[in-house]
């Protein structure tokens, strides 16, 4: 019967998505407990695995040919697990220090939101912060108007992003049943592969996104030209990944929701 399927949960990230415009708090935390151990990581380089479970994250960082290079150089050795312990230590230190200036909401994702529920459809979120960190930021972004229905993070699960469980986890806290109905919107690679991975629409945002990288203010100050190259760019990035939307804004989402549930029925 035609007309009768419609997208039923929308799954946000959180950091670059919903919430840090640039997703610049895991950034600076991970550039300064790399600091610590006198390894100088580059912004572009911590952004790689973004949306990683944030000890993997740490992991893939120091696996990376020149952060590799520089560890070995400075310490005379390989680094280890107990490496990572410490840096995951330091790293945490430094993002509580600041996480509650990064929780606001970005540009239309209250009013998006808040839409979509009015139309019956559940917010889920995901996410590669731990569950003391989400602690902080949701209790900051529900007093700053934005309010998810779930929230999972890796916490307790076999593996964070790319790994799919934490969208399985939200269909069933969720009581939603077939993956065809569900949205997966994030602004990073890991968020594009977790969404590939559990099989459903899956939607990357290019504005405010880590993979953009870019605050408020450069995004301002940059030439108009030069940074339709950079959206294109991050575009192209998304959809090689296996993205079947690339949305400017998350303003874009009801759009796209209309246009799946068409498909749906076609």
């Amino acid at each position: 019967m035609l007309g009768n399927k419609q997208i039923e949960c929308v799954i946000m990230d959180w950091a670059g998505t919903a919430v840090d415009f640039g997703c610049f708090a895991p950034v600076n935390a991970f550039i300064k407990a790399f600091g610590e151990i006198d390894v100088d990581v580059t912004a572009e380089e911590v952004r790689i695995p973004m949306g990683m479970a944030k000890i993997e994250h740490i992991r893939q960082l120091l696996a990376m040919e020149r952060v590799n290079h520089v560890f070995t150089n400075i310490h005379q050795r390989e680094w280890t697990e107990n490496d990572v312990v410490k840096l995951n230590s330091s790293f945490e230190k430094y993002l509580f220090e600041t996480l509650t200036d990064y929780t606001n909401p970005m540009p239309y994702v209250i009013e998006t939101i808040n839409a979509l529920k009015q139309k019956h459809i559940k917010i889920g979120s995901t996410t590669g912060y731990t569950r003391a960190m989400m602690d902080v930021v949701e209790s900051a972004a529900r007093a700053k108007g934005y309010s998810p229905d779930n929230c999972v993070t890796p916490d307790g699960l076999p593996k964070g992003r790319p790994a799919p469980f934490m969208i399985f986890k939200n269909m069933i806290d969720l009581n939603v049943q077939n993956t065809d109905l569900v949205v997966k919107v994030g602004d990073t690679i890991e968020d594009v592969r977790e969404g590939v991975n559990a099989k459903v629409w899956t939607i990357g945002t290019i504005i405010g996104s880590s993979e953009l990288g870019l605050s408020e203010k450069e995004i301002n100050d940059i030439p108009e030209v030069l940074l339709h190259e950079k959206y294109a760019a991050v575009r192209q990035k998304m959809t090689a990944a296996g993205a079947q939307y690339v949305i400017d804004t998350i303003k874009d989402l009801p759009a796209i929701i209309e246009i799946i549930n068409a498909k749906l029925n076609s």
